[in-house]
């Protein structure tokens, strides 16, 4: 009992602990300091990636950088924990590893979905399916990639929530970040109003979209009637626009459009109900009666009279 206590209350006990204290410290600060500088090496590497023989796109560039990133800090403190259990704790890492190894087939075969979401993350990266600040809809959702990972992918909804997805469930992507959008927009027009008279004007509000709205490709261009309803008809615009930006341009296009046709008299078609009281359908009714048996008497004018087949009527006899 008195050796324990001697032991503990003894200095090189103190000594040892506090020592193995500042080594960790010390690995935890160097393994920071160095994930710190291989961060800024990256950022400036790519920076110069417009001198060098090999050329990428900006989103490219943006998806490598974080990835390389990420796996640089894997790495790196993966060897710092390797360090702390080696020098510190003085345990066999070589055993460790080996059992790790063993296990690790063990665990593996439960693992499988983890496997699974670190290589389609590469395939993800390396073919080029979206990249950090694509917008794209995958399994479901809409939104902005924020980072792509060896496990995960984060996608920003326009709504400002944040999905977290694994990679393998990452198998169809809709990517709006690539090609130059269509904006398509339905202007109704009502039936009193002449197609030629709306197409002119909404050509008129077509020719100055570009030069108002940046993210407007080319000057939107009339389909023709879309479709006939019971109040109006259905005039189709389409408009190129920057990718990403249909949405926006369909919004700006329908408000300035409208605006314009407003002001020139034509009003937003609404749905019509004519309403009688019970006195007018009676007359209605009277009228459209008459009118029907005077039709029906026409008729009958037309066709011609039993004597005239050659046939004697009894009363004659």
């Amino acid at each position: 009992m008195n050796d324990a206590w001697e032991y503990v209350t003894g200095a090189d006990l103190w000594f040892t602990i506090g020592k193995g204290i500042l080594q960790i410290i010390l690995i935890l600060v160097l393994s920071y300091l160095v994930v710190r500088i291989s961060r800024k090496v990256v950022d400036r590497l790519f920076k110069k990636r417009d001198k060098g023989p090999i050329r990428i796109t900006e989103r490219r560039e943006n998806t490598l950088k974080k990835l390389i990133k990420s796996v640089v800090a894997y790495v790196v403190y993966f060897i710092a924990l390797i360090m702390i259990l080696d020098g510190v704790f003085s345990l066999e890492v070589g055993a460790l590893i080996a059992g790790a190894g063993v296990a690790g087939l063990a665990i593996g075969f439960g693992a499988q979905n983890l496997v699974r979401d670190i290589i389609s993350g590469f395939f993800i990266i390396f073919e080029d399916q979206f990249s950090v600040g694509d917008y794209v809809g995958v399994a479901g959702i809409e939104g902005t990639v924020e980072e792509i990972g060896l496990r995960t992918t984060k996608v920003l909804s326009w709504t400002g929530e944040m999905h977290i997805l694994p990679n393998g469930n990452v198998t169809q992507v809709i990517n709006y970040s690539v090609h130059n959008g269509l904006a398509i927009v339905d202007i109704n027009v009502p039936y009193e109003n002449s197609v030629d008279d709306a197409e002119r004007l909404i050509n008129e509000v077509a020719v100055t979209l570009p030069d108002k709205y940046e993210f407007i490709v080319g000057t939107p261009e009339i389909i023709g009637v879309q479709n006939l309803e019971a109040s109006y008809f259905v005039i189709r615009v389409i408009a190129e626009t920057l990718p990403g930006f249909q949405w926006a341009a369909e919004r700006n296009i329908r408000r300035d459009m409208q605006d314009h046709l407003y002001r020139s008299g034509i009003e937003i078609p609404s749905p019509r109900i004519v309403m009688y009281s019970r006195e007018q359908k009676e007359s209605l009714l009277d009228y459209s009666q008459k009118q029907r048996f005077e039709e029906n008497q026409d008729k009958r004018q037309g066709y011609p009279d039993v004597e005239s087949h050659g046939e004697q009527s009894p009363e004659n006899d």
